[in-house]
């Protein structure tokens, strides 16, 4: 699960080239487009509708995960550096492990903390490029990007596998299908307002938006959800960090771009802090815990 779970940053990791080297100009649309067809790919191959309280509760998490996430990306994306943007966002491992432990119960250890503080430092030696001034408003979106994504996956954790109304669960599919949709409802408005008309497309452009629709947002976002419910929250928030390593391997492989002695060293603290994230923290008696998947209540 573990594994599988880490495809979906991996994947995310790939956005930044298709992205750049791809698609229009256009980051809200883009956003808007990925998410919507994906959510309708998703919602043709395994149909279903969540039961009345699911409904709301899947429109909450697909405003965070996905909607109030890629707007706020925007904003820090286009008031602040790159590597500023990313540092701020990979500061949601933090978020959640305070958010798990006032939420989950899951403990705050030593260990758990100064895993989350290695990869950070590890993401900010990564893709941080000198000292700059910083906009307070580019801060504050990037913060919240970190606090829309971290509270998403704290309540995807907290509320469990979503309901249909007679009750069963949810096909996994359907469930992540409803929140790229419920995201897309606060995207396309956006869009329209601050972007006005969608963008043309031209081969390159319709290439790139089959990898990131069917690949980058739907598979990846299956597979994270269906890991998030099956591991603790701040085991899946560490994975994560996985995406800016991700990001930099695949532009020095299909850009050119260079790596510093620095930057390698980054990557390295980022994936020793993803591999010492994932080991069970030991109980009292010195044996591992094992986190079960908790059964979800059925919402009346």
């Amino acid at each position: 699960m573990v594994f599988r779970t880490a495809l979906a940053p991996l994947l995310w990791g790939t956005t930044y080239l298709v992205t750049t080297e791809f698609l229009p100009p256009s980051p809200l649309w883009i956003a808007a487009l990925r998410a919507l067809p994906a959510g309708l790919l998703l919602l043709a191959v395994r149909p279903g509708v969540p039961g009345r309280a699911w409904a709301g509760r899947l429109l909450v998490l697909g405003t965070l995960n996905i909607g109030a996430f890629f707007a706020l990306l925007f904003i820090a994306a286009t008031r602040l550096p790159g590597g500023v943007a990313a540092t701020l966002g990979a500061t949601q491992v933090v978020v959640v492990l305070g958010l798990a432990a006032l939420l989950l119960g899951e403990r705050i250890t030593a260990r758990s903390a100064a895993v989350a503080a290695a990869g950070v430092t590890g993401v900010a030696l990564l893709v941080l490029r000198g000292a700059t001034a910083l906009d307070p408003v580019g801060v504050l979106a990037g913060l919240g990007t970190s606090v829309s994504l971290g509270l998403g996956l704290v309540l995807t954790r907290r509320w469990g596998a979503p309901t249909s109304a007679d009750g069963t669960a949810l096909p996994a599919l359907t469930a992540t299908a409803w929140q790229l949709l419920g995201g897309s409802a606060l995207l396309l408005p956006l869009a329209v307002i601050t972007e006005g008309a969608p963008p043309s497309l031209d081969w390159a452009s319709l290439a790139g938006f089959v990898w990131l629709t069917g690949v980058g947002t739907a598979l990846a976002y299956v597979l994270w959800f269906a890991g998030l419910r099956a591991l603790p929250a701040t085991q899946v928030s560490l994975l994560g960090l996985a995406s800016p390593v991700t990001a930099a391997l695949v532009g020095w492989v299909a850009l050119g771009e260079s790596l510093t002695p620095g930057q390698l060293a980054g990557a390295a603290l980022v994936l020793a802090s993803v591999v010492i994230g994932q080991r069970k923290p030991s109980t009292p008696d010195g044996s591992r815990e094992v986190h079960r998947f908790r059964t979800p209540q059925r919402v009346v």
